[in-house]
């Protein structure tokens, strides 16, 4: 087979996939390649699109590959939208913030750090598929444990967990003195970190295929649910 056929392959499979398809899946498809040629072809690809100019390019997300318009045409695609794309409160984001840095962690510990009741929004980002229940810990009551899940690698155009933003990266960035701020200075660099590791600054698509727009949804109070209450004993 020839490398121009297989390069049509690869574009075939990332464009059909309904999700980033890894290295190790592509080459588990087309005879004779492996990963390291497969990941090849995808640059060969990729640097095509580039060359041509095109509105397009693979993004390397949540372990594998995925086509993504350019983020300069986002206010066309805007008009196009039927769904009106979510905006993550600042409740949702601390919240997640802290699922992310120190998961697998329990409903318990999240609303430890944050001070609040985290019930309704810990369900609100469950039901938006950014968090999953990832087992139960070993103590007596056997409280759920919580982790980020394939979507929110997705969401923040990450390949994987560990190219999240580091305390040490964001503490090289923000003003003097800056992440030293509020009750917990490690939960406070991490939700700041977790924003800067979203374009977006928190915003947040409905669907798939749905691009962000600067405007809440009208169902978007659901994120502050329970917020300011005292966080409960569970």
């Amino acid at each position: 087979m020839e490398r121009s056929e297989r390069r049509r392959i690869v574009e075939a499979l990332i464009l059909g996939s309904p999700e980033p398809i890894s290295a190790q899946r592509i080459a588990d498809i087309i005879p004779y390649l492996k990963p390291a040629g497969a990941r090849e072809l995808v640059q060969e690809l990729d640097a095509e699109y580039l060359k041509q100019g095109r509105s397009f390019e693979i993004a390397e997300v949540a372990g594998g590959y995925q086509l993504r318009t350019l983020p300069e045409f986002a206010p066309y695609l805007q008009q196009t939208l039927k769904t009106r794309a979510l905006r993550l409160s600042q409740a949702a984001l601390e919240t997640l913030a802290v699922v992310a840095y120190r998961q697998p962690v329990t409903r318990a510990e999240v609303e430890h750090i944050r001070g609040v009741d985290a019930g309704a929004v810990m369900r609100s980002l469950i039901e938006r598929k950014l968090v999953r229940i990832a087992g139960h810990r070993d103590v007596p009551g056997r409280p759920m444990l919580y982790g980020t899940s394939k979507r929110f690698l997705e969401v923040f155009e990450l390949s994987r967990l560990e190219d999240l933003p580091t305390l040490r990266d964001l503490q090289e960035l923000a003003p003097e003195g800056a992440v030293a701020a509020g009750p917990d200075p490690e939960a406070t660099a991490a939700i700041a970190a977790l924003a800067a590791a979203g374009d977006a600054g928190g915003d947040l698509p409905e669907s798939e295929s749905a691009v962000a727009i600067d405007a809440p949804a009208p169902n978007e109070e659901l994120d502050d649910a329970g917020e300011g209450q005292p966080a409960s004993s569970e």
